[in-house]
């Protein structure tokens, strides 16, 4: 029987904290018998704050906008040839590249999981309570270009992407960017630079990165701040589309 009376309860839900009142409703009395209210009220608050903490999480994965919102890191098949090192995706789970604001580039051939890896370390992040994104290069710069024709538009636009403490860009470098898109990177890359991180999901190796950014100064820059503090990882060349079809 809860210790308190409708009227707590509903000042408590006025209040906000509806999940607490919650905690004190469900509470069994032949498992907290003998407890004084003190260890009750305790008991109460761990259980409110973990459906809190649920929930936030929840939210954050939610609107992080995964392309596999299932995606685990502790599912990741660690198939032979795919020469993954089990010892560095654990250590992506701890998230402490976060905190080093280090970048991940997941880097290998069509079909070989980057994508999942990607959605499946933004999904962490979340689990840490980091707020991430994920996103298409084709989707960035088609909202790039519609940002472009608003009033204020590319202020916000560099805004949003810089907040986000991780951001997932799949698909880097699939089409050889333009001027505009170009000098977006540059700009996105610097606000970001050295107080978030930024994972590129891409089928190209860094050695081509350069010239699929049009060479020159822009690619300079844009290189510069993402090469240096950045954590490399090759998926191989293994179809994990295929794989997996194979062996369901």
């Amino acid at each position: 029987m809860s210790l308190l009376d409708s009227e707590t309860k509903r000042k408590l839900r006025e209040m906000g904290v509806t999940s607490l009142v919650d905690a004190f409703e469900v509470q069994d009395d032949t498992l907290t018998l003998g407890m004084v209210f003190e260890e009750r009220v305790k008991l109460a608050v761990d259980d409110a704050h973990a459906t809190f903490t649920h929930a936030k999480v929840e939210g954050l994965i939610r609107r992080a906008g995964l392309r596999y919102p299932n995606a685990d890191l502790r599912r990741v098949d660690m198939l032979e040839q795919r020469g993954l090192d089990r010892g560095v995706i654990s250590q992506l789970g701890t998230c402490q590249f976060i905190t080093r604001q280090q970048n991940v580039v997941f880097q290998g051939f069509t079909g070989s999981g980057k994508s999942y890896l990607g959605s499946a370390l933004a999904k962490q992040a979340c689990q840490h309570r980091y707020r991430a994104h994920y996103v298409r290069m084709p989707d960035l710069e088609e909202s790039w270009a519609t940002a472009r024709d608003r009033p204020a538009g590319k202020e916000k636009w560099l805004r949003k992407y810089a907040a986000f403490t991780l951001l997932v860009i799949d698909e880097w470098l699939l089409d050889s960017p333009d001027d505009s898109v170009r000098g977006m990177l540059l700009e996105l890359l610097e606000r970001r630079y050295d107080t978030t991180s930024t994972v590129f999901c891409t089928q190209y190796a860094k050695k081509d990165w350069h010239q699929r950014l049009g060479g020159g100064v822009h690619a300079d820059a844009i290189m510069d701040r993402i090469v240096h503090n950045t954590i490399w990882i090759e998926t191989g060349g293994t179809n994990m589309r295929e794989h997996t079809a194979m062996t369901t």
